[in-house]
């Protein structure tokens, strides 16, 4: 299966509308994320972790980026909780994480910062009404209203698409 291109994230398009009914299965990917990232990199050595392929980010800098999404996901569900008209845009060069030298830092401490980070959203989830779940907002760059489980759906979606990445980087490591 190594064979397969994968998608770019920037070209990829969402179909959103889902229903409140389906923010327990969103939840639970979300909460998943940090215990599925621990296993995916337990035991990996420090070259494999930030060996780059190609100019593309190691598997450190993708979990560091992880990291640094996390205030964009908290920042946005805020606004839609406000009842903003449009959520905030996204850094689409991803100032944040070519800039933090995450290959420098000790994975331990990426991955503590990412679960505390996360496990602060998911309380938040958690604590949600039901009627906020239909709330809605334009998103920027897809330009179409996202409401709380689309938002976090998109989340899903995207930690899936790193944690994909990173299996690939592994492949091509062996």
């Amino acid at each position: 299966m190594t064979d397969l291109a994968r998608r770019r994230w920037f070209d990829r398009r969402f179909t959103l509308g889902l229903p409140p009914e389906a923010f327990p299965d969103v939840r639970e990917r979300v909460r998943g994320t940090p215990a599925r990232l621990e296993e995916r990199v337990r035991g990996l050595s420090r070259d494999v972790l930030v060996r780059q392929l190609d100019g593309a980010w190691s598997v450190q800098e993708n979990v560091g980026h992880l990291v640094d999404l996390e205030p964009l996901w908290a920042g946005r569900l805020d606004e839609l909780l406000a009842g903003a008209a449009a959520l905030r845009p996204a850094d689409l060069q991803n100032r944040a994480t070519h800039e933090a030298n995450h290959n420098a830092r000790a994975l331990a401490e990426l991955l503590v910062a990412f679960r505390k980070a996360r496990e602060a959203t998911s309380a938040r989830l958690d604590a949600l009404p039901a009627a906020a779940l239909s709330r809605a907002a334009l998103h920027p760059r897809l330009e179409q209203p996202m409401t709380v489980v689309d938002l976090f759906f998109f989340v899903a979606e995207h930690d899936d698409h790193h944690l994909a990445r990173i299996t690939e980087i592994l492949a091509c490591s062996t």
